[in-house]
């Protein structure tokens, strides 16, 4: 089929009509924007820069077409041949599609599934030529249980079930005599290759992908924008440095140290605490400690570094910012880390509001070169990752 001389054309059908009543935010889900641009115009460019496809037939909820015809213009979407208005259902609006569709093999594709390839598409439709009827799935990789009333009946063999996804692709002729005939019987089925299998039909399988996930919950379209390359992530460093004192405690990471020594400083002269704050500002373009917490403010004298973390947490959470991770290294000669840095990297953590995995404390030395291996204080470095969508 896709030789040097194209012996048959191919038509995509993109059903677009869908009420997203699981999507839970009103207007129509594949207008939404992820990675920049709509969900529908993700899908439409896989679909456009497809050789293997010739034409596309969407359909629109009848107030959508509109904005559909804009949104296919703005993105120059030139094998966007027709929009047609969907009906109540699904199977009513590929139905209506189908009319239009002018290829001798058609691909029906969710419009809400944005992060299928053009090479799954292409190997669907070589497939099609072949079998007639195939559909993209991949195999269920969780174990299944039937129940009945909350309880558990039996597991069922996995090893023959396949999660079923779109393009379900066609020989036109095939797929409209399967929808001509549902209609007469007045079947409702829940995808275009059921109808194909009442009729005795054979349906193929072409391998999809797991990532070719359709956009249903706003959890699902967190999930897109990563995969689509949308969101931010930015890493920032922090250093800094305090010398020991004679009568006052240690505090590291929140936690006070058994040692002889303190660190002096403005406030309680967390060293570890304040490098952690410098790289989530830094991180952010959010300026310094010193810009935020200048040792001139008497409010500052002597408190506890994990409130000002907490606070630099809350200003990141302000600008959409989320922390996924934290890595520190505390370097002295004395006070040995390893003991303390479980409980440091939960109490940082927690002011982060992020799980304590996310977050590493270590220690090492200088081997006693330079103003820590003389055991003059102790400097601290470290890195922080932060994303936002």
């Amino acid at each position: 089929i896709l030789g040097r001389a194209k012996l048959t054309t191919t038509s995509a059908l993109i059903p677009a009509a869908g009420s997203g009543e699981r999507f839970g935010r009103g207007s129509n889900k594949v207008f939404c924007e992820v990675a920049g641009k709509p969900i529908l115009a993700h899908t439409l460019s896989v679909f456009e820069s497809c050789e293997a496809v010739d034409e596309v037939v969407l359909v629109a909820r009848p107030d959508d077409i509109k904005t559909a015809r804009l949104l296919a213009e703005h993105f120059a979407f030139r094998k966007v041949r027709t929009i047609v208005p969907g009906g109540e259902q699904r199977q009513d609006s590929v139905a209506n599609g189908l009319k239009e569709v002018r290829g001798d093999i058609v691909a029906i594709h969710d419009a809400a599934r944005p992060l299928i390839t053009g090479e799954i598409i292409r190997r669907s439709i070589e497939e099609a030529a072949k079998s007639g009827a195939c559909v993209v799935a991949v195999p269920v990789i969780d174990t299944i249980k039937a129940v009945s009333d909350g309880v558990v009946d039996s597991t069922i063999d996995r090893a023959n079930l396949y999660a079923v996804q779109t393009p379900q692709t066609f020989r036109t002729d095939i797929i409209r005599e399967a929808y001509r005939r549902a209609l007469e019987d007045q079947v409702y089925a829940t995808d275009d290759a059921a109808l194909v299998e009442r009729l005795g039909g054979v349906v193929t399988i072409v391998p999809g992908s797991y990532d070719n996930i359709k956009i249903t919950t706003p959890a699902d379209l967190e999930v897109a924008s990563v995969k689509l390359g949308g969101g931010e992530v930015r890493t920032g460093i922090g250093y800094d440095v305090h010398a020991f004192t004679d009568d006052r405690k240690l505090v590291l990471g929140g936690v006070e140290v058994d040692f002889e020594k303190g660190l002096a400083g403005h406030s309680d002269a967390d060293v570890l605490i304040h490098a952690i704050m410098d790289a989530l500002l830094g991180a952010a373009s959010l300026g310094d400690i010193g810009c935020h917490f200048p040792d001139s403010d008497s409010q500052y004298k002597e408190v506890s570094s994990l409130k000002l973390l907490e606070q630099v947490g809350q200003m990141l959470s302000r600008n959409d910012w989320k922390v996924l991770n934290v890595d520190a290294v505390v370097i002295c000669e004395e006070p040995k880390i390893a003991p303390f840095s479980s409980e440091m990297s939960i109490r940082i953590a927690n002011c982060l509001g992020i799980d304590s995995s996310r977050v590493s404390v270590k220690g090492t030395t200088t081997e006693g070169l330079g103003f820590t291996g003389r055991g003059e204080g102790i400097s601290c470095q470290a890195v922080a990752t932060i994303a936002r969508p």
